[in-house]
């Protein structure tokens, strides 16, 4: 996750509509106000759909054209660490039990954990997966998951995580 930097610029004495705050939007993507209680940016085009998953409805937002797709969903596990350990080494549902299994590079910090991997997925050849697990403004813990071909550039994967964990604001919360 990234912090950004606030503005120096000296503060208007006298609001007005043209110079209130407008939250900024990368090239290509949109806002999404999910209804099941965030916002955040998606690329363009996109398409949502639910389901329940065992725990928390799983939203997902899918490229039309692709193959890559986003999921987003919240955790109930302690610490987003602890999430990642489960959902890759679960003997029941682990991430390395799928064929094919590759990880690739994890990595960490105070309030978020991330794991990268590729797989082989019967219907749609080898997957390239980057599992982002985070602590959002409001304390509650999510996952953001983004997946595409396994021939695509990394950077394609990456680019709407990247966007989606920057702009991820739980509803009724202040963010930046």
């Amino acid at each position: 996750m990234s912090v950004s930097a606030k503005s120096s610029a000296p503060a208007s004495p006298e609001p007005t509509a043209s110079s209130a705050p407008t939250p900024s939007v990368a090239s290509g993507y949109r806002v999404a106000r999910d209804p099941v209680g965030y916002t955040l940016d998606v690329p363009q085009g996109w398409t949502r759909r639910q389901q329940q998953g065992e725990k928390a409805p799983v939203v997902y937002y899918d490229s039309p054209s692709d193959g890559r797709q986003l999921q987003i969903f919240a955790l109930s596990e302690a610490t987003p660490s602890e999430s990642l350990d489960l959902a890759e080494n679960d003997p029941g549902y682990g991430y390395a039990k799928q064929p094919g299994y590759q990880a690739g590079d994890r990595t960490s910090g105070d309030t978020w954990a991330e794991l990268s991997y590729r797989y082989e997925d019967k219907d749609k050849g080898t997957r390239q997966v980057i599992d982002h697990r985070f602590q959002a403004a409001d304390g509650t813990l999510y996952a953001i998951r983004s997946s595409g071909p396994g021939s695509l550039p990394a950077a394609l994967v990456r680019g709407p995580l990247t966007t989606a964990v920057d702009s991820f604001c739980p509803d009724g919360t202040q963010c930046s």
